[in-house]
C-alpha cells in the first residue's frame, strides 16, 4: 500500500467520495453520493451512470444534502433510500429517492422533489449517460414521447446539437447477447453528445433545451420522475466480460513499442496572460529548465489588456526568446479594420516578435445552447479578412479559445486560415477523479471530428487544456474554491499541484500523440492553471511532466501497443535519433509494469522507461 499523502496526490486534503458497490446476481452498482455509476450486468457495462442533477442558473452544479439513508442487500436484490436536500437563493429543494435492482437485470430509480419556495435552476432532474467505448456509432432503438420508434447510431463523429429528440426510452446492445432498454418517464428526455465537453459518454437529460431557462420549480409542487432499466440476455448464457473500470484494474502491465508512424509530436507551448507576466519575468530560471518551442501570450481588450502588456511581453521575449504566439480577442466594438491596425500599431511600438496571430470575437468565448439565439457578431470572414489585411505575412488562426463545442457549433471559414485552434477542459460536468481521467478516453474522438471540421491539410493547433477552467462559456463566470476541493468549472482545480495533474497530463499527450497536432499548449507558466511552485520557486510535477514533454517537440510519434490498458499511459517518441519511452499510472495505487524489465511505479507516478 503506498503511502503517499493525499496532499502529494491531489493538491488537497479533501478526500474522494466514497461509494459502495452493490450486486444482484449478474447486475452491478457502484452507488456514490446518492446515485449510481457504473452499471454493469455480467461484467459489461451497460451505463456510466444514473444521476439526479440539481444545477443553478450558471449551470452549477449543486450539491445534496443526504440524510435518512437505508441500504438494504440480499441476494438477488438491492434496495437504497434516501432524502436529498438542495439549497439555493435561500429556497430548498427535498428529493426523495428509491432505488431497487434484481438479479433479473431490472433497475429503478424514482424521485420525487418538493420545493419549500420559489427554486431557480436551469436543470432539474435525471441524466443518463451511456458510455462511448463499444457504443460511438453503434446501434440504438429510439422510442419518442409520441410512441414512435426510430431505429438509427449513436454519433461516430461527435454531434454539436441533440442527436436525439424527445425520448421516452433507448435501446442498444452493451454485449452482442444483451439487450437494454431504458426508459425516462415523468418529463420529456433528450440526448447531447457529452464528447463535446470531452465527456466519456451520450448524455440523456431532462427538460428540453429549447424550453426557457432558467426556471423556477413551484412551492409545494410535486415533481416526479424515473428511469427504468431492463436488461435482457437473449442468449440466456453468461459471456465473459471484455471491460475492466478504470476504478477497478490492476497491475502487471506489460508494455510494447511498435514501428515509427507518420505523426510528429505537437510543438508545446506555455500560456501567458498580462496578470501573470511579473511572476513569469521573477522565474524565468524556470522558464529556462522548461524550454518550451512557443510561448502563447493572452491579449484581450475587453479586460483592458493593450501596450503595458505587449511591452512585457516583449520584455519576457528578450529574457527567454521562443517562437510567440498571440492570442487575441476581438472586441468587435467598431470598425474592423480600424481595431487590428491599432493593434499592429502596439505591436510594433513593443517591438514584440510575432510568429502567428490567432483570433476570436469577444461574443463567441461564450457558449450558445441549443435553443438560444446566437448574439450579435460580425461574420468570422470578414474578422479573418480584416485581420489579414492588417497582418499580411504573418500566420493566421482561427477557431475558438473556448472548448471544442464552441468550435464544432460554430464552424470558422477554414480557408481563410492558416491553422484552426480550440481548448478543452475536463471539469465542465463532473469533477471526481475518474471523471476527469475518463476524459481522456474522449480526446481521439474530439480530435478526429476537428480534423473533419477542418479539413485533412490544415494546421491543426490545441489548448490551453488544463484541468482547471480558465474561462467559463457556460455561465457568467468560473467558481472560487476556497475549500480547495473537487468542484466543477473553477479556475483553479487543486490537483494541478499535485501528481494526479502530472498523470493526467502525459495520458493526455499519449491520447494525441497521433492525432496531426501541430502545437498544444498544457498549461500555463504561472497562475493557478501553471506549472510553477511559486511558494517554493519550483516545478509542480506537472511541470516536470511538461518539461519533458516539451524536449519531445516535432518528433516521430512511435506506435505503442493498443493493448494498453486504461489504467496506463505510454508515450514513444523518437527525438534526434534516441527512441523515449514515457508511462504515467493513471490510478490511485502501485502497479506493476513491464518493458524489458519489470518495475512498480507509485499512484499517478509517471516514470520514463
Amino acid at each position: 500500500m503506498s503511502t503517499v499523502s493525499r496532499m502529494r496526490l491531489y493538491g488537497t486534503e479533501s478526500a474522494p467520495e466514497p461509494f459502495r458497490i452493490l450486486r444482484a446476481g449478474p447486475m452491478e452498482v457502484r452507488l456514490e453520493n446518492g446515485n449510481l455509476r457504473y452499471v454493469r450486468f455480467e461484467g459489461h457495462e451497460v451505463l456510466r451512470a444514473i444521476s439526479y442533477v440539481v444545477r443553478d442558473k450558471d449551470w452549477g452544479t449543486l450539491a445534496g444534502a443526504i440524510s435518512d439513508l437505508v441500504v438494504l442487500e440480499e441476494p438477488g436484490k438491492f434496495e437504497i433510500s434516501y432524502v436529498s436536500r438542495y439549497k439555493n437563493q435561500g429556497a430548498c429543494l427535498s428529493v426523495t429517492a428509491r432505488i431497487t435492482g434484481t438479479e433479473t437485470g431490472s433497475l429503478r430509480f424514482a424521485s420525487s422533489a418538493v420545493a419549500d419556495s420559489a427554486f431557480e435552476t436551469n436543470r432539474c432532474g435525471f441524466t443518463v449517460l451511456h458510455p462511448i467505448n463499444g457504443v460511438a456509432g453503434e446501434p440504438v432503438e429510439v422510442e419518442h414521447c409520441d410512441g414512435s420508434v426510430v431505429q438509427t447510431r449513436f454519433p461516430d463523429l461527435i454531434d454539436p446539437w441533440q442527436p436525439f429528440k424527445s425520448i421516452r426510452s433507448l435501446t442498444h446492445a452493451p454485449a452482442p447477447h444483451l439487450k437494454a432498454r431504458c426508459q425516462m418517464d415523468g418529463d420529456t428526455f433528450e440526448m447531447e453528445d457529452q464528447r463535446n465537453w470531452s465527456d466519456a459518454s451520450y448524455k440523456t437529460y431532462v427538460r428540453p433545451l429549447a424550453l426557457p431557462w432558467p426556471y423556477v420549480i413551484e412551492v409545494g409542487k410535486e415533481v416526479e420522475q424515473s428511469i427504468t432499466l431492463q436488461i435482457e440476455n437473449l442468449a440466456n448464457e453468461t459471456a465473459p466480460s471484455t471491460i475492466t473500470p478504470l476504478s477497478t484494474s490492476t497491475g502487471g502491465v506489460e508494455l510494447k513499442a511498435g514501428k515509427k508512424t507518420k505523426s510528429r509530436f505537437p510543438r508545446i507551448g506555455l500560456l501567458i496572460s498580462p496578470e501573470d507576466l511579473k511572476s513569469a519575468i521573477s522565474h524565468i530560471d524556470l522558464l529556462r529548465k522548461v524550454n518550451p518551442p512557443a510561448i502563447l501570450c493572452h491579449l484581450d481588450p475587453t479586460a483592458l489588456h493593450g501596450q503595458e502588456a505587449l511591452e512585457g511581453f516583449r520584455e519576457l521575449q528578450v529574457r527567454f526568446p521562443a517562437s510567440y504566439e498571440l492570442e487575441y480577442v476581438v472586441s468587435c466594438k467598431g470598425d474592423l479594420l480600424a481595431e487590428f491596425q491599432n493593434l499592429a500599431d502596439m505591436i510594433d511600438r513593443s517591438g514584440l516578435e510575432l510568429a502567428s496571430i490567432a483570433v476570436c470575437p469577444s461574443v463567441d468565448r461564450q457558449s450558445t445552447p441549443p435553443g438560444s439565439e446566437w448574439p450579435q457578431c460580425p461574420p468570422l470572414a470578414d474578422i479573418y479578412t480584416a485581420a489579414r489585411n492588417c497582418f499580411p505575412g504573418m500566420r493566421l488562426g482561427g477557431g475558438m479559445f473556448s472548448y471544442f463545442t464552441e468550435l464544432n457549433r460554430k464552424r470558422p471559414p477554414v480557408s481563410l486560415l492558416d491553422f484552426v485552434t480550440h481548448a478543452t477542459n475536463p471539469i465542465v460536468h463532473a469533477a471526481d477523479d475518474e471523471s476527469v481521467l475518463e476524459t481522456l478516453e474522449t480526446l481521439p474522438h474530439i480530435t478526429r471530428t476537428a480534423r473533419a471540421i477542418i479539413g485533412k491539410d490544415k494546421e491543426y493547433r490545441l489548448g490551453p487544456t488544463t484541468i482547471g477552467m480558465r474561462q467559463n462559456p457556460y455561465g457568467s463566470r468560473t467558481f472560487a474554491n476556497p475549500g480547495n476541493e473537487r468542484i466543477c468549472m473553477t479556475h483553479d482545480d487543486p490537483r494541478q499541484r499535485g501528481l494526479f495533474a502530472a498523470a493526467w497530463t502525459m495520458g493526455y499527450a499519449s491520447a494525441i500523440a497521433n492525432a496531426d497536432i501541430r502545437q498544444w499548449i498544457p498549461a500555463s507558466f504561472t497562475g493557478p492553471r501553471g506549472i510553477v511552485d511559486t511558494e517554493s520557486g519550483s516545478l509542480l510535477p506537472v511541470g516536470e511532466v511538461v518539461s519533458l514533454l516539451a524536449g519531445l517537440s516535432e518528433g516521430d510519434v512511435i506506435d505503442c501497443s493498443d493493448e494498453t490498458p486504461a489504467s496506463v499511459a505510454v508515450l514513444c517518441v523518437e527525438k534526434d535519433g534516441e527512441v523515449l519511452r514515457f508511462a504515467a499510472n493513471l490510478t490511485n495505487r502501485e502497479l506493476e509494469i513491464g518493458f524489458g524489465e519489470r518495475r512498480t511505479f507509485g499512484p499517478f507516478e509517471v516514470i520514463r522507461l
